[in-house]
């Protein structure tokens, strides 16, 4: 019997790149813009591979799935996948850890030094008719100052070799890598605590768990710097986004920087987007016209390779085989 694949979202305009590289399995394409259609539920249910970006898949349309192999995530987050239920399924669930490296990182970096020079507001500023100099508020020398990495791997690497090059002293909490693996990063390793109250900088690059939602909150933001600087490119759920507003407002942290938020998109009424001290920006650090297609190269060449009963390349779970 030929494979069918079920691509169920719609993000990228066209389907051009996955057809040119599924079209060597001679089976059937079904395209859909979610997971959540009649129409959908029923090519899925006879599907052997499905593609996602951010679409939930979770145990009730697993169980569904009468022959599925592969539950590709065409994009690093893991989150609204229900991994163990796809193991006890069978299935493998992949994703794409290595495509938007360089352009998450970049971000990071680029939301940091906006918050050091005060660059939103001096645009705001010059924009209002006025031409003065500190318009951005205090501005410290970046060279010397303290970035601390919430996560240290591929993303969370890259992060510190550009830090290291603006001069910035690098430090890193990551329960998944040991001290060693951290000092051979270049970062020094320290725990929470020591993230918080230290760094001038601290930048989230760390998966969504069950355990890590809300590790930003009133008591982890209270522990940090009134000079210090929150920015977010990794899962918004990370961040009490209301006790996040009340610190910035009270003066506890000086500002944050968000590319992520708990909902997307925000409201026009969210205060996040109103508080003068939060910049944010939507969802766009993985964004490149280089990643937008490597994620989409990768995604379709590992349903190719994992329906050709080849092992995956970036497994998410672990399955009996």
């Amino acid at each position: 019997m030929k494979p069918t694949v079920v691509i169920a979202y719609a993000p990228f305009g066209d389907y051009q790149i996955e057809q040119e590289i599924l079209h060597q399995l001679g089976g059937e394409i079904f395209y859909f813009s979610g997971t959540n259609t009649p129409a959908a539920q029923t090519a899925m249910q006879t599907a052997d591979a499905v593609m996602v970006t951010v679409q939930p898949v979770q145990a009730d349309l697993l169980n569904r799935l009468e022959r599925c192999k592969l539950i590709c995530r065409v994009g690093t987050g893991l989150d609204a996948i229900d991994l163990e239920a796809a193991a006890q399924r069978g299935i493998w669930v992949t994703y794409v850890p290595d495509y938007s490296i360089d352009e998450v990182s970049t971000h990071a970096i680029s939301l940091l030094l906006a918050q050091a020079r005060g660059i939103p507001q001096l645009v705001a500023s010059t924009r209002a008719g006025q031409w003065n100099n500190t318009a951005g508020g205090t501005v410290y020398r970046l060279k010397g100052q303290t970035l601390g990495l919430l996560g240290c791997g591929r993303i969370g690497q890259a992060v510190a070799a550009k830090g290291r090059g603006l001069g910035l002293r690098v430090i890193a909490h990551d329960p998944y890598m040991d001290d060693q693996a951290l000092r051979a990063a270049g970062v020094q390793p320290v725990d929470f605590a020591t993230l918080l109250g230290t760094s001038d900088f601290i930048s989230l690059h760390t998966p969504l768990t069950p355990t890590n939602r809300h590790i930003i909150n009133a008591t982890s933001l209270a522990q940090m710097k009134p000079t210090a600087y929150l920015i977010n490119t990794a899962r918004g759920p990370l961040i009490d986004e209301d006790a996040l507003l009340q610190a910035v407002r009270a003066g506890q942290i000086a500002g944050a920087a968000l590319d992520v938020l708990t909902v997307e998109p925000p409201a026009p009424d969210n205060p996040l987007l109103h508080e003068p001290r939060i910049f944010v920006t939507p969802h766009t650090a993985w964004y490149s016209e280089a990643a937008k297609v490597d994620v989409r190269v990768r995604g379709a060449e590992e349903v190719v390779r994992v329906l050709n009963g080849e092992p995956p390349r970036a497994p998410a779970n672990r399955i009996a085989t």
